[in-house]
């Protein structure tokens, strides 16, 4: 209809007008809290390249996940530093690990909240890539069997979710077989089917201490202008027996975001990652843009392509804006 029967201002009029025919809300129950957990005793230290976010000791890091889960916020995914590095990573299947250590520590404080685990080598590898490298090239086959190991041993410890995030060919399968023969049929895979070779990691893997020391990981994680290959990925992961596909990073991808939502009938996750995090805060630092605005108008965003779970740095701070 034309001017002036048809005005859709009418329906912006007053907040709770706004509120009322909203067609996406940000819930509670999507967001995740990432933490980063390390070896030692009573540690808590600020990650300088993080604003907000710590490296923290397994003996103390029930405490961070009883607020989170005072919160309501359903989930959190942890990531490790090891006590050593070595060419294979060895020290990720260990059960006596930071990450295996507070995957107990969070479950024995937090029984309801789930505990989602990274399982990747590249913070246990004294070369900094995501698999085995022999003469400058990645091992995939190799790899695969090593991060089933890692996840089987998160697993053990009490994790309800494990998230390879590696990129290797094959490795949803490996680590499901390995699961399912330990007898660990109810423990859920959240694969990062579709994770891009992008510039927006930094401030993490500064805090993850797992920049590669040579080379870049392009061989193996996607390249920024494909579309129509994460959905190979992400049907090959299916096939393989994921239970969940995430996108990462969210906000560059949005496009691919929206694309699984049409394509799979499963959750799909985006990962809202530091360098997208950072650069929000330090536009808000500048006094460029309003926080909270812009943080909320960012994590709908990605509710809005289709992300019905949404891994962000901001969790906990969107979480006391939601329920407000």
């Amino acid at each position: 209809m034309a001017f002036p029967t048809n005005r859709p201002r009418r329906l912006r009029t007053t907040a709770t007008m706004r509120r009322l025919v909203a067609e996406n809300s940000l819930s509670v129950n999507d967001l995740v809290y990432p933490l980063f957990t390390c070896p030692g005793t009573n540690v808590k230290e600020p990650i300088p390249s993080m604003d907000g976010c710590f490296h923290i000791s397994p003996d103390i890091i029930a405490e961070e996940a009883k607020q989170i889960n005072a919160l309501g916020i359903p989930a959190v995914l942890i990531f490790g530093l090891p006590e050593g590095k070595d060419a294979t990573g060895s020290q990720s299947a260990d059960p006596n690990g930071p990450v295996q250590q507070s995957i107990k520590a969070i479950k024995n404080a937090c029984p309801d909240l789930l505990v989602i685990t990274d399982v990747c080598l590249c913070a246990y590898t004294d070369h900094g890539h995501c698999g085995v490298v022999t003469d400058g090239k990645i091992e995939n086959d190799v790899t695969c069997d090593l991060l089933a190991e890692m996840a089987l041993s998160h697993a053990r410890a009490g994790a309800d979710i494990v998230a390879p995030s590696d990129m290797m060919d094959g490795r949803i399968g490996v680590m499901r077989k390995k699961l399912d023969a330990e007898g660990l049929v109810d423990v859920a895979i959240m694969s990062y089917s579709a994770k891009y070779a992008s510039a927006f990691y930094g401030p993490f893997r500064d805090a993850a201490h797992s920049a590669p020391g040579q080379g870049d990981r392009k061989s193996y994680q996607m390249d920024p202008p494909n579309s129509d290959e994460a959905m190979v990925e992400m049907e090959l992961d299916l096939v393989e027996g994921a239970d969940m596909l995430m996108v990462k990073p969210g906000l560059p991808y949005l496009d691919i975001i929206y694309r699984a939502r049409q394509k799979f009938n499963v959750p799909i996750a985006a990962y809202n990652v530091s360098g997208e995090y950072m650069c929000l805060n330090a536009a808000a630092d500048a006094g460029l843009i309003d926080r909270e605005a812009a943080m909320m108008e960012s994590l709908i965003s990605l509710k809005r392509a289709g992300a019905g779970i949404i891994i962000t740095y901001y969790a906990k701070d969107a979480a006391k804006l939601i329920g407000k």
